[in-house]
């Protein structure tokens, strides 16, 4: 569990530098320059990102269950991701009515996934990776939209065609995802 933890706190720490610290991170980036932060950054991020994936690998060989969620909720679950696909598209093609909408899909596909986890694992990795998540999401999503409003941040909306490639697209990730490879990457095949 500390090395899942750990792996938490390096991955969303580097992501909520804009939410505690975005002056800093503002000047951050004067200093270094674009590319030099996103490197950081992104060295960083796989750091705690391989930490977490190693982390909860170890938590799960001995299992603390707080509770047993009833079998519909893994139903459940896997029907509440399939928008989160959706929305992670929509972060990727910029003029959807979607992002137009929503502004930050990414961060509201993040607390949809997260919280369809919750629903469905009862063993407290589990509860400590999604509710994590969760946690970081709501802030996020908070902090993003406190500043759309002082930069006065929009995002127009270009034509439905648009839309339309996202959502196929994010259906169809999410039937490959899960259908194909959550079983063999995660160990949990949604509908079997």
């Amino acid at each position: 569990m500390t090395l899942l933890i750990a792996g938490l706190i390096v991955f969303l720490g580097v992501h909520s530098v804009r939410i505690f610290a975005d002056d800093w991170r503002t000047a951050r980036v004067a200093a270094m320059g674009p590319l030099a932060w996103k490197a950081v950054h992104s060295v960083i991020s796989i750091a705690g990102f391989a930490l977490i994936v190693y982390g909860y690998g170890l938590a799960r060989e001995a299992p603390v269950d707080l509770w047993n969620p009833p079998l519909f909720t893994r139903h459940l679950a896997s029907l509440l991701t399939l928008p989160v696909f959706v929305l992670i598209a929509a972060a990727y093609v910029p003029g959807t009515h979607i992002r137009a909408a929503l502004k930050h899909p990414m961060i509201l596909g993040v607390k949809a996934w997260a919280l369809a986890h919750l629903l469905a694992n009862g063993r407290l990795a589990d509860v400590v990776l999604f509710g994590a998540f969760l946690a970081w999401a709501i802030l996020d999503f908070r902090a993003a939209r406190l500043r759309d409003r002082k930069l006065g941040t929009t995002c127009p909306a270009k034509g439905a065609l648009r839309d339309i490639v996202v959502v196929v697209i994010g259906l169809a990730a999410w039937a490959v995802f899960a259908l194909m490879l959550h079983g063999p990457l995660i160990g949990v095949r949604p509908f079997g």
